[in-house]
């Protein structure tokens, strides 16, 4: 189906087609009306399916049939987990809504405050945010949410996962209850169906793509291999493959940075992120391997949703991660947008347990290859897992340290409490 054939404005048909798109996703096909016609939405995507553009087209069309005059005030309120996707999202924002008369800013932590409050004291329609510096805004009375008219939470689940509910609920408080609600999420849990019957009003309800299943452009396959030669298996893969572009991913921070020095040794041009790191270092780094110039990007789970890179060929398990719905966020960094990709984990005898959850979330086993001089050695004991997400767990109380002259980082925001006793972060 063509985005023409959606009932979208001239405007929003023209910056479609300025971005390449002339015809709509399954996401979009089914979002779009629905959202134009009012209704609450309870949708379901895996990652790189489109659903950015199947939220943002209606609701700038919306704000575009209900147009006021005077003073700029919050309209549209987009809650999203991390500064990435934040940025990617407000980015989507200003692209479609480049012949509309539309204000926009995005707000994070990790940076100055300052020129965020300047923005909204000029006056926005549309604000695009963490759930942690939102609330710092709110607690400043730097921002007025009274005259929301549109709330999206994107990739729901994963704010419910690092622990965002209690700041959810207080947004929710201060912004009018008569309004369309947007939820959009990779996964139904339980969790979700709960904050769904909490948050929306009789919704629509669409899922294009089975729960917790990987895109089917995704070829995944398991190399068994010792833990201490995985880097030396990695390595190899990346030069004899000749792989120009690949996403590793690692449980912690520490092991993240290792793991990019050592490659670099090896000659292969490589970069960390994670949350220790600066938002600027960050971004350089995201910014230099969509270039080119960087050839492995080393990351934390941190990166596995909201990083929004165009035909990325690889993506590498180095350590598979101890919560089975982030493989399908790890990987779905590649396989986007009808594109086909590579999903390699590199599995030592310590994580076996770790790869039957995954199996069995998928239903399907992977396909487990033993590349030859790297045969794991059946006499190396298992030992248990020390880092990674779940073994930060149960530490006791919230962190409240909040750095008011430039915000939480993302690490902070994602240390707000667990819900339903989840672990902190190891990102």
């Amino acid at each position: 189906m063509l985005f023409s054939e959606l009932g979208l404005s001239a405007e929003l048909l023209r910056a479609t087609e300025k971005q390449g798109y002339q015809e709509a996703t399954p996401i979009q096909q089914q979002a779009i009306p629905l959202i134009l016609e009012g209704h609450d939405l309870l949708a379901g995507a895996q990652t790189g399916t489109g659903k950015t553009a199947g939220f943002t087209l209606p609701l700038l069309q919306r704000l575009q049939n209900t147009a006021v005059q005077g003073q700029k005030r919050i309209r549209a309120l987009i809650l999203v987990p991390t500064r990435e996707l934040a940025a990617q999202v407000a980015e989507s924002v200003e692209d479609y809504g480049r012949y509309l008369p539309f204000t926009s800013t995005v707000i994070f932590g990790g940076v100055s405050i300052n020129p965020q409050i300047s923005k909204l004291r000029r006056g926005v329609d549309i604000v695009i945010a963490t759930p942690g510096r939102l609330l710092d805004h709110m607690e400043r009375g730097t921002i007025r949410l009274d005259s929301v008219e549109t709330l999206v939470l994107d990739e729901a689940d994963r704010m419910l996962d690092m622990g965002f509910i209690r700041d959810i609920r207080k947004v929710l408080r201060a912004i009018p209850e008569n309004r369309q609600n947007l939820l959009f999420s990779a996964t139904f849990s339980a969790d979700i169906k709960q904050l769904a019957g909490e948050l929306l009003n009789a919704p629509m309800e669409i899922q294009v793509a089975r729960q917790n299943t990987t895109a089917e452009q995704i070829s995944q396959v398991v190399h068994p291999v010792d833990r201490s030669r995985k880097r030396e298996l990695l390595s190899h893969m990346i030069g004899a493959g000749d792989w120009r572009q690949v996403l590793v991913f690692t449980r912690t921070k520490h092991l993240a940075n290792r793991l990019s020095q050592q490659l670099e040794q090896d000659g292969l041009s490589s970069a960390a992120i994670h949350g220790n790191k600066s938002q600027g270092a960050r971004t350089r780094a995201l910014a230099n391997f969509k270039k080119g110039e960087i050839r492995v990007l080393v990351a934390t789970d941190i990166a596995a949703r909201g990083l929004d890179i165009e035909q990325l060929p690889h993506v590498v398990n180095f350590e598979l991660p101890n919560v089975p719905e982030d493989y399908v966020h790890r990987i779905g960094r590649t396989g986007r947008a009808g594109m086909d990709g590579e999903a390699v984990s590199l599995v030592c005898v310590d994580e076996k347990k770790l790869l039957v959850d995954i199996e069995k979330l998928l239903r399907c086993n992977i396909e487990k290859v033993i590349i030859p001089g790297y045969e794991p050695d059946e006499s190396i004991k298992a030992e248990p897992i020390k880092n990674g997400r779940n073994n930060n767990a149960r530490r006791g109380s919230r962190t409240k340290s909040r750095g008011r002259s430039g915000g939480r980082n993302t690490s902070t925001e994602a240390n707000r409490g667990r819900n339903r006793q989840r672990s902190r972060r190891a990102a």
